[in-house]
């Protein structure tokens, strides 16, 4: 009878333990909405810190090429007051370190960085074409730590969203992310962002708009990926203020379901539009 109560007892435990894996396995797929949604709100908060790191950098470049190449002309920082920036000059390399402190410094979107980015990129700005690279010193996005190091290529071209020249930024995402819930997240793909509005103004970094495109894989902590491939160019418009793009269409893909995010026509707000089987909801966006 013993022996008889253990194989059931083994036996209920074993479809116990298979059901738990069987669970953990499909959670993605249990609500194919719910998990888009969610996706969505997590990737805007990988995006935005994407987003604000690329402006910084287009930011202090063009803020030493305008001192060098333009000594008259008046540059209007992206930065904020509360952000120190330290600059220096050998062998033709501009080393540029910006500390954000570790009380918080906030930018004009309302994004608030803490810690240190330092970049370099060359002193002749004859070329149309820099190599601009990167890394992070105990940074934080939104008490999101940001980890990584990488290079932008930011070159002066036409291209087919803008037939006259402009500044175009392209660089490769390799970026880990942990969260405040020490949630770690990865990011992997291609970004590239174009200034089609605004790169003539260098006094107003207000009336600068950027249409972005690309494509990059999320991993999650439990080991699943999404894809996400931007379809209708991302359009971010400096004057709303808002760490959100205000138009453009991006295709997520988890574990053979698709999503298909809009974030508007153009205005300036914080929702976007999720639609998976047919089935349409709008998101708040978090920062």
């Amino acid at each position: 009878m013993k022996t008889k109560l253990f194989t059931i007892a083994t036996f209920v435990a074993f479809v116990f333990f298979i059901g738990c894996n069987s669970s953990d396995d499909s959670k993605d797929n249990t609500n194919p909405s719910a998990t888009a949604n969610d996706q969505v709100v997590i990737d805007s908060k990988i995006d935005a810190s994407v987003e604000d790191v690329s402006n910084i950098v287009e930011d202090q470049f063009s803020m030493k090429q305008t001192s060098i190449t333009a000594k008259s002309e008046v540059f209007k920082s992206f930065l904020p007051a509360c952000a120190v920036t330290t600059w220096t000059y050998a062998n033709g390399i501009f080393t540029g370190s910006i500390d954000f402190g570790t009380d918080g410094c906030a930018l004009e979107n309302g994004n608030v960085l803490k810690g240190k980015i330092t970049l370099s990129f060359s002193g002749n700005f004859t070329t149309s074409e820099q190599t601009i690279t990167y890394s992070f010193d105990g940074f934080y996005h939104n008490g999101i730590k940001i980890q990584g190091s990488k290079s932008i290529t930011r070159s002066l071209k036409s291209t087919s969203l803008l037939a006259d020249i402009h500044p175009v930024l392209t660089h490769t995402i390799d970026l880990t992310v942990t969260f405040e819930d020490g949630s770690v997240y990865s990011r992997v793909g291609n970004r590239t962002k174009e200034m089609v509005a605004g790169y003539a103004t260098k006094d107003n970094w207000s009336d600068n708009v950027f249409l972005v495109t690309g494509n990059y894989t999320t991993s999650k902590p439990n080991g699943n990926t999404w894809s996400s491939t931007i379809q209708t160019p991302l359009r971010y418009e400096m004057a709303c203020k808002r760490p959100f793009p205000v138009s453009g269409t991006v295709l997520k893909v988890n574990n053979g379901v698709e999503t298909l995010i809009d974030f508007g026509t153009g205005t300036c707000d914080n929702l976007a539009s999720a639609t998976t089987n047919g089935v349409t909801t709008s998101i708040d966006l978090k920062k």
